[in-house]
């Protein structure tokens, strides 16, 4: 038994399939945590051990039956819906209103009333003469099968009345027989018996249950009708739920985001069971699950289709259909594509959502919450994008991404760490940017510049897959000079794609941009789409100073991967060393600007992940480079003491509170605190002495200046008084004028405390 790999869950795979969450896991994930792409690839002679390629989707998988409901995945508390007595749930006047009823043949209004003399519920359609029919076939009392005594009718939707009966077989269980709206409809007809034979196949604890497949006879013409006996489930329709929100709230109130997402997440796992059947759901709406207490079902599957099959009429609803769909027939994209606008739809307010923006989202701007949460957007922008290929093509891959969105939007509200393992990246390789500078006389920032080449080094490598032919001799590798790990790749006794890869981020570190891109473009041209292709070409971009190009290829695996901390991370580098511009748009037109694009990324990744330090530097950078010196300080505080570089951000933030700042900028509280934080560091040797030159200094030039201290306060053992930080100053060089290395820098810190000694009568 091993650990399931998936984000968030702590079940145990089982069988092939996770006993908590119900996927299967990734392929190769026995070996390591890598899920990454399902694509793999391979590269000329180095790399001549071909394995199957695919496109840039991250993974593939299906849901198992064993799974109970869990909504919110351990991250969020969704508000659980009450179980509602099936006896209340009987309409009292069951019938279709007449603004929705439509012939099925050609979509004209039927049954419209006329002046004061109301529509009928039954006759012939007056454009195409096909019949119509919106009464309810089956009457209270009915014994249906012999079994199912019909207590009344519960709603009415696309494909057919649901009524509510009580099995008589089996201990009086509450039961729904879902009939046809219209029977004489012949691909209504169809359509049930496709999803009588469909759902006898399923069974998964987020889809309702089938029990039986009963006939009864039509009152008027004696026709047997087909009746589909599922399990009742007691609860409200997700768009029950919006509407009730909306009710309490107004017309403009949505579902918090994180509620949401939760609710697709249990989706995405009914159809990827589904879609592991080879079954494609085609109609996912808010209309179409149901949340009963803490769980959540995936209701009529009418329009249910084989994958195969490109003869069955079609179901949908616009405002949630992909577009392809009248050219190319329904997908599994197409249906992640249903679970995309679902989300826009229950999240914020999308007026329009069926008429002008039946086929897409607002700009980002015009929605508050997407401009907030610049991940959802994005995850959102390729769930329905209008392009196929561009889409998520595997539920598990878009539950994945959408987890960890999930993260990062509850990070954002409540400030609280979400971290959890990639398993398409490894964790960064070190802390880029988290040197402090040396003071240049009494200027110069706190944090050195990021460095091209150091950014790039410190990026997460994407992880071997398992199933890779040289995952075992790439995990034997303990080489880490560049020069010495190449020689060991190009003489590789097994050749696979990730020997390719691995060589060419060597090649990058190397210097050698030119081989790493050539070595990437054999690569492409044997494995068009694998989305690591991209990543090496914005290593190779970025380390060798070509900041536009290294900004586009990360926003697009932003944007492909909007869930993952590494292309954030990766853009907010380029994006900080091209001086915080945007990419150059075609055409030699002027930058597009991006205000404080590096300081929304380095925040994203840091708030949601502390494992990220060299987010936290960054942020901290981007903060001092724009005066912000408290948010600096905040950033460099939250390194946790366990971590590596908690000294260096300690370091760094008492020279970010005192350097270079004009002395009627600081106050005696942040002198202290400056103070305080450095004696708690305890330094040893000419670091220390060093930075306590620089607090007292700018603590001397505080009181210089004219301040008037609180009595008695000291700072760092010395008064603060203008003697007192003479005094402490001149000791303070003179140590450092001990631990210099050479004489001219010995001459100079003694001249300097000579300088600065208190003046005296002898």
């Amino acid at each position: 038994m091993n650990t399931c790999t998936y984000a968030g869950c702590t079940g145990t795979v089982e069988d092939g399939y996770c006993d908590l969450c119900g996927m299967a896991p990734p392929e190769g994930a026995a070996a390591s945590r890598s899920a990454g792409s399902a694509a793999t690839s391979a590269t000329g002679s180095i790399l001549s051990g071909r394995t199957t390629p695919t496109n840039r989707s991250t993974r593939t998988g299906s849901a198992s039956s064993a799974r109970r409901g869990m909504l919110g995945v351990g991250l969020v508390e969704v508000p659980p819906v009450p179980y509602r007595d099936p006896a209340s749930a009987v309409l009292d006047n069951p019938e279709v209103a007449e603004h929705k009823r439509f012939c099925s043949s050609c979509g004209e209004p039927v049954g419209r009333g006329r002046g004061d003399r109301p529509g009928r519920t039954e006759g012939f359609c007056p454009k195409c003469g096909s019949g119509f029919s919106f009464t309810p076939k089956l009457r209270t009392g009915d014994l249906v099968g012999g079994q199912y005594e019909v207590l009344g009718c519960l709603a009415h939707g696309g494909l057919g009345w649901i009524y509510l009966a009580r099995d008589r077989n089996v201990s009086d269980r509450w039961v729904v027989l879902k009939g046809l709206l219209d029977t004489g409809d012949a691909e209504a007809l169809a359509a049930a018996a496709a999803e009588r034979s469909f759902l006898a196949e399923v069974e998964h604890p987020n889809i309702v249950k089938i029990y039986n497949f009963v006939q009864h006879p039509e009152p008027k013409t004696g026709v047997l009708v087909g009746y589909i006996v599922m399990e009742y489930v007691g609860g409200q329709s997700l768009k029950d739920v919006l509407l009730q929100r909306r009710d309490q709230g107004g017309a403009d109130t949505s579902l918090p985001v994180g509620q949401v997402i939760a609710y697709a997440l249990e989706v995405l796992r009914a159809l990827g069971y589904l879609h592991g059947l080879g079954l494609i759901y085609c109609d996912f709406k808010p209309d179409n699950a149901i949340q009963s207490e803490e769980q959540l079902k995936l209701l009529d599957l009418g329009g249910v289709r084989r994958a195969t099959d490109v003869d069955s009429p079609i179901y949908g609803t616009v405002g949630y259909q992909a577009p392809e769909i009248a050219t190319l027939g329904p997908s599994i994209s197409s249906d992640l594509y249903t679970v995309g606008r679902t989300l826009a739809v229950m999240s914020f307010p999308f007026k329009g959502y069926s008429s002008a923006y039946a086929t897409s989202l607002p700009d980002r701007a015009e929605v508050p919450l997407l401009s907030r949460y610049e991940s959802y957007d994005r995850l959102l922008r390729r769930a329905t994008h209008p392009n196929p290929i561009e889409r998520f093509q595997d539920a598990a891959e878009m539950a994945e991404q959408l987890t960890g969105v999930l993260r990062e939007v509850l990070s954002a509200e409540d400030g609280k760490p979400r971290p959890a393992p990639s398993t398409m990246f490894g964790p960064e390789r070190y802390t880029a940017g988290a040197e402090i500078t040396a003071l240049n006389g009494d200027t110069g920032p706190a944090l050195g510049s990021l460095v091209p080449a150091t950014a790039t080094a410190a990026l997460p490598v994407p992880l071997v897959y398992g199933s890779d032919p040289a995952a075992g001799f790439l995990a034997g590798l303990t080489i880490r000079e560049p020069d010495a790990l190449a020689t060991a790749l190009v003489a590789a006794p097994v050749t696979s794609p990730e020997v390719g890869f691995m060589l060419a981020r060597v090649r990058i570190e190397l210097g050698g941009f030119r081989e790493a891109e050539e070595l990437l473009d054999e690569i492409e041209a044997q494995f068009p789409g694998d989305w690591r292709v991209d990543w090496y070409r914005g290593l190779a971009a970025l380390a060798g100073g070509r900041f536009d190009l290294a900004q586009r290829l990360f926003d697009g695996l932003y944007t492909w991967m909007p869930g993952e901390a590494a292309p954030k991370l990766a853009l907010a580098f380029s994006q900080e060393l091209a001086g915080g511009r945007g990419p150059s748009p075609a055409g030699g037109r002027s930058p597009v600007p991006h205000e404080n694009a590096p300081a929304r990324l380095y925040e994203a990744v840091w708030r949601t992940d502390h494992g990220y330090v060299s987010a936290a530097f960054g942020l901290a950078r981007v903060r001092l480079a724009t005066g912000d010196r408290a948010g600096a300080v905040a950033a460099l505080d939250a390194v946790p003491e366990i971590s590596s570089q908690y000294v260096a951000a300690q370091v760094a933030a008492v020279a970010a509170a005192v350097r270079g700042r004009d002395p009627g900028e600081l106050t005696e509280s942040e002198l202290i605190a400056a103070g305080n934080r450095l004696a708690e560091l305890k330094l040893e040797g000419a670091r220390g002495e060093e930075l306590t030159a620089e607090v007292v200094g700018a603590a001397l030039d505080w009181v210089l200046a004219g301040h008037a201290p609180t009595g008695g306060t000291t700072l760092l053992g010395a008064r603060l008084t203008e003697a007192g930080l003479r005094r402490k100053l001149e000791r303070t060089y003179r140590e450092l004028a001990r631990l210099a290395q050479g004489s001219d820098d010995r001459h100079t810190l003694v001249i300097r405390a000579n300088t600065i000694r208190p003046r005296t009568l002898f």
